[in-house]
């Protein structure tokens, strides 16, 4: 009886699932069975992948700090995304939920919707897809609760989410208007109204109107009950504050936050302690309170993730009191952190720039603006500011190096014989003191690694830990003496110029350490050979044999000595290693003061003109003029001291002005100094008459056009134009003397002017066209041919040949023939007949000019192909196509 029960209650039980499965019934057990099993189910799994989505969401994204950060995190677009970045799959699989629910469980009967859960479902729906940052979609779901549920009690929710829609899609009009309305309703829950004012707030920002963003966002940090919602919300409220120049109200902004300490993440609260310091006040403020909390920061274990942030700050306050060794060393704290922050980065390597910039250490501070560059996004106005000043400064290191290298080698010949040798015995007596620290350096080193590996017990983890010494291979004791040796400009060998790359970091760049090396290798393993198997006492001994029999006893000589054996030191320890390699002759003395002159004279105008480094301008200028120059630079050198001085120093600048009007009364500065809007000054201008050369170069008429160039270049020698003029020389000396010379000429433009326009494209020119015109040569087919006739430029007789050729060609009635006078050297023309479609044609065009009583032209001609004309006039060797015709 019993399990006849059982049986006709599970078999109700089951009917009823089966009614209470259907969609399609408006009935109560319908409507709860699938609610519930909407809510408890589907719709509480898709809420927990969204959440998980949102979370990890959170650690991914890394929020740029330097800009007024977004309200609401969200992933990467396709286009944003690079290879290795993907599409975030919680969201994915949180849409997947909310599209079965609505599927499987929607009651729509007769246009009305009976399931209680369909609303949360769309808006699920609808968030999924807007965080995948597919937003019509998104915007359709929304759209779909506003209309069909309008009872719901998720309306105001879904209406936020739609404003938030509406902003993704560039709607901020639309946007702004609906949440105005709807932040005036009463039963809006906290979040809602927070999330309302937080996107209306973005919204604001969208448009760039900063002020109206400050009360939304203000109401959003009292609304929201999420904390990390409110630091968030409090640190752009501060950020608004900074944009609108409220340094005050800024303060206290980041100080919320900071006050908030556990309660906030403790990024927030590490960068508003970084952006309170660029409010700080460095001249007036409490420096002591401010290091004081700094160190505070510094020494808290839990601030450790973020010592990139906090070194960058200390850095910049040592930076702002011009203490530059502490800051140097703060930035490089800082950028040894590894921060993912690019921007931090950039600014490391910019300030640390800029440091030894100031501290004339041209090179490295070139080396700290590459590295900017890197963590630049290369669209921004700062990345084209920071490439144009590191071009810029391809210049200066160059010449800086010619003035300090020549200027160190000049100063040594100005000694006297005894003064040099006393110079150069106290650098030797450094050198050995530093070899001498090297190798306890190195030895120390070698017993670390030999302790290493017999801790491991194993050999073979000693050779793969410890590279053999003397192969460029870096390690710790190399980083030291890389340290220590960088500082160039104090080692006495640097100033000779004697002495190159002590600075430089690689093991071979330093010549010290590869002669140290060397000898040490000597002594350890004698003269070996190049060959393999070096080390093998067999193959020494062969080559011993081999150099016995041969009677080479010098080489033996010199392993002895390289051994310690023949007592003969090291050249590098003799004073007249380094006093025979100065320059003894005249002309190598007054070319060496020349390029430095010439140098100080660049770097002049380079400072003043790219750099406003007034000062430092005007002390390369005058050291200049202390050197007695050429008589070129003197003119340049005192109106550009003028036009420093007029900004520095007016009373000074009128010395130099009277100098320049007593001395060059007749001088184009001194017109320029008279009378600055003349407009003969103005049709003078470099650019006018570059402008009037150049149109007379495309008239063809070279042969002026490289005389005047010529004069130009020494008129305006170190102004920005002489690149112009050195670019057309090169292609006026192209045409008149062949490849060769124009190869030259533009090797020239493209090393002295690297960083103009002309300079780079003489580079291009180099690389691209110059290797075609030289692979030009004879023999080629040709589609017509020549008949060319040498004369003088501007020969009375020219115009009697011409006359008959022409005369010739009018006979003939062929209108294809033409002729033309052309440009071959600066001494040579050609008269050129064109158009005879093969050379018997040419043949016969020759004898009826030669024998014909009309015409009786006695020059000899030349018959070319076309082809063979063009090599001839590009590489000048008319003399070898007559030598091979």
């Amino acid at each position: 009886m019993k399990t006849s029960t059982y049986k006709y209650f599970a078999l109700l039980f089951f009917g009823g699932l089966l009614v209470a499965c259907s969609t399609k019934k408006n009935r109560f057990i319908n409507r709860n069975y699938h609610g519930l099993t909407t809510e408890y189910n589907v719709l509480y799994n898709g809420d927990l992948a969204l959440q998980a989505g949102l979370a990890e969401l959170k650690t991914t994204y890394q929020d740029n700090f330097w800009e007024i950060l977004p309200v609401e995190r969200m992933q990467l677009t396709e286009e944003q995304m690079g290879p290795s970045d993907k599409k975030n799959p919680n969201f994915e699989r949180s849409e997947g939920k909310a599209t079965k629910a609505i599927q499987k469980h929607s009651m729509n009967i007769g246009g009305s919707e009976y399931n209680p859960q369909m609303d949360e479902a769309h808006l699920l729906l609808g968030k999924t897809r807007y965080y995948d940052n597919r937003f019509l979609p998104a915007l359709e779901a929304f759209n779909y609760i506003l209309y069909k549920h309008p009872n719901s009690d998720k309306i105001y929710e879904a209406k936020v989410w739609r404003e938030k829609t509406n902003l993704r899609l560039e709607n901020e009009a639309i946007a702004i208007k609906n949440l105005k309305v709807l932040i005036k309703e009463k039963e809006l829950k906290p979040q809602v109204l927070a999330d309302a004012n937080a996107t209306l707030a973005q919204a604001y920002m969208a448009i760039q109107a900063i002020d109206s963003a400050v009360a939304p966002i203000k109401r959003a940090v009292e609304a929201t009950p999420l904390n990390e919602e409110r630091a968030r919300y409090r640190f752009i409220l501060a950020q608004l504050y900074e944009k609108l120049n409220y340094k005050d109200s800024a303060y206290a902004a980041y100080q919320a936050v900071i006050d908030m300490n556990r309660k906030s993440p403790r990024h927030y609260v590490l960068q508003a302690h970084g952006r309170q310091a660029a409010q700080f006040d460095y001249a007036k403020g409490d420096t002591l309170g401010f290091m004081k909390k700094y160190r505070r920061l510094l020494e808290d274990r839990e601030n450790r993730p973020y010592l990139d942030v906090i070194n960058h700050q200390v850095g910049l306050f040592y930076d702002k009191q011009n203490i530059d060794d502490k800051a140097i060393r703060y930035y490089n704290k800082s950028l040894r952190a590894n921060s993912k922050d690019k921007y931090l980065n950039a600014s490391n390597h910019r300030n640390l720039a800029e440091i030894y910039f100031e501290q004339a250490k041209y090179a490295r501070a070139g080396q700290y603006y590459d590295s900017t560059m890197v963590f630049l996004n290369s669209r921004t106005r700062e990345y084209k500011q920071i490439k144009k000043k590191r071009d810029n400064l391809a210049d200066v290191i160059k010449y800086e190096g010619i003035a300090q290298t020549n200027d160190s080698i000049l100063n040594l010949v100005a000694l006297s014989e005894p003064e040099r040798k006393v110079f150069f015995e106290k650098y030797i007596v450094k050198l050995k003191k530093q070899e001498e620290e090297l190798k306890k350096k190195q030895e120390a080193e070698d017993r670390k690694q030999q302790d290493m590996a017999r801790n491991t017990g194993s050999n073979d983890a000693f050779a793969m830990d410890a590279p053999p010494q003397g192969l460029g291979l870096r390690n710790s004791s190399d980083s030291k003496l890389s340290a220590k040796n960088s500082a160039k400009q104090q080692d006495p060998a640097s100033k000779t110029g004697l002495s190159s790359g002590a600075g430089d970091k690689f093991y071979f760049y330093n010549t010290s350490t590869v002669a140290y090396g060397k000898i040490e290798f000597q002594k350890r393993w004698g003269n070996r050979p190049l060959t393999d198997n070096w080390r093998w006492a067999a193959e020494i001994a062969n080559s011993n044999k081999a150099k016995e029999s041969a009677g080479d006893t010098e080489k033996e000589k010199e392993k002895d000595i390289a051994a310690g054996k023949g007592g003969v030191e090291d050249p590098r320890y003799i004073p007249e290693f380094y006093l025979k390699q100065l320059p003894s002759s005249q002309a190598a003395i007054d070319s060496l003061t020349k390029d430095r002159n010439f140098a100080y004279y660049q770097l002049g105008i380079i400072y003043k003109e790219k750099f406003s480094e007034y000062r430092r301008a005007a002390d390369k200028l005058e050291k200049l003029l202390a050197n007695n120059p050429e008589e070129r630079l003197v003119l340049p050198a005192l109106y550009n001291l003028y036009r420093i001085y007029e900004i520095i120093d007016p009373a000074k600048a009128e010395t130099y002005k009277q100098q320049i009007l007593s001395q060059y009364p007749s001088s184009r500065y001194a017109e320029i100094i008279r009378n600055p809007a003349s407009e003969d000054i103005v049709s003078g201008s470099p650019e006018a008459i570059y402008t009037a050369l150049y149109k007379q170069y495309e008239k063809g008429e070279i042969r002026k056009v490289l005389e005047q160039v010529a004069k130009n270049i020494e008129t305006y020698t170190g102004e920005e134009i002489v690149s112009k003029f050195e670019m057309l020389k090169a292609n006026t000396l192209g045409r008149l003397e062949g490849v060769e010379v124009y190869k030259q000429a533009l090797n020239f433009v493209a090393l002295t002017y690297p960083n103009s326009a002309e300079g780079k494209k003489a580079e291009a020119l180099l690389a691209s066209d110059v290797p075609l015109l030289e692979k030009l040569s004879f023999g080629h087919p040709a589609p017509s041919w020549k008949i060319i006739f040498k004369v003088a430029p501007r020969d009375v007789k020219n115009k009697a040949l011409t006359d008959k050729i022409l005369k010739f060609i009018k006979d003939g009635l062929n209108n294809s023939i033409t002729l033309s006078t052309d440009i071959y050297t600066l001494d040579e023309d050609f008269v050129v007949i064109h158009g005879f479609n093969s050379r018997l044609a040419a043949v016969d065009a020759v004898s009826i000019l030669k024998d014909y009583k009309g015409y009786k032209v006695a020059e000899t001609p030349i018959i070319i192909s076309s082809e063979d004309y063009k090599v001839v006039q590009v590489k000048k060797n008319l003399n070898e196509f007559l030598a091979v015709k």
